[in-house]
């Protein structure tokens, strides 16, 4: 019986054992610590401003200090870091429609009301770079009850306002890059007889 006993206790401490050693891997490799820990990683320290899309795969991190905004999608495994001078606007979007808008040399675009009802609002962030010249992150749409996301239309259209004015400002710090100066050519002279 004493043998049959400690046979049990020690099945019982191995799923113990089992039991927080996964519970530890779950919590490590949640969605939103580890794309979290991917834009630490890209911009080099913890991101000052952050935002997770709702499909739990892709974020966005701003580095007020050094001026860069990391995106990251796939869960992290791809990414891309933008220097500010490259972000040429931000839309928030709710319900398929641009409801506020900042972009370079444009008067910003005045978000005016909250949209309590709205069924999906999304931030599409704007670059200058050909392969990748825009970047959306579903703020509300999808179904979570994670807390890292807003638990109601409204509160995702304040999280959009919110980067809206961090783009806004970004943008309208940084100074746009000068034009390379050509040297004006002058226009070939067509010879021939002159007309009076």
């Amino acid at each position: 019986m004493e043998e049959a006993f400690r046979v049990i206790l020690w099945f019982a401490f191995a799923a113990l054992l089992l039991t927080l050693v996964a519970s530890g891997a779950l919590w490590w490799h949640e969605s939103t610590r580890r794309l979290a820990r991917g834009l630490t990683a890209a911009i080099g320290k913890s991101p000052d401003a952050i935002i997770f899309d709702t499909g739990m795969k892709k974020a966005a991190g701003l580095d007020f200090t050094h001026g860069d905004l990391a995106v990251l999608w796939d869960l992290g495994r791809h990414g891309l870091v933008f220097s500010f001078d490259e972000i040429e606007g931000a839309e928030l979007i709710v319900d398929e429609r641009v409801v506020a808008r900042t972009q370079k040399g444009e008067p910003r675009r005045v978000l005016e009301e909250t949209y309590p009802g709205a069924s999906r609002v999304v931030l599409r962030l704007i670059f200058n770079d050909l392969e990748t010249p825009e970047f959306e992150v579903t703020l509300f749409g999808d179904l979570t009850t994670h807390a890292a996301y807003p638990k109601t239309a409204s509160e995702a259209v304040q999280l959009g306002r919110k980067w809206l004015s961090h783009i806004d400002a970004v943008i309208k710090r940084t100074p746009p890059k000068a034009q390379p100066v050509r040297p004006a050519t002058p226009e070939p002279q067509i010879e021939g007889p002159e007309h009076d």
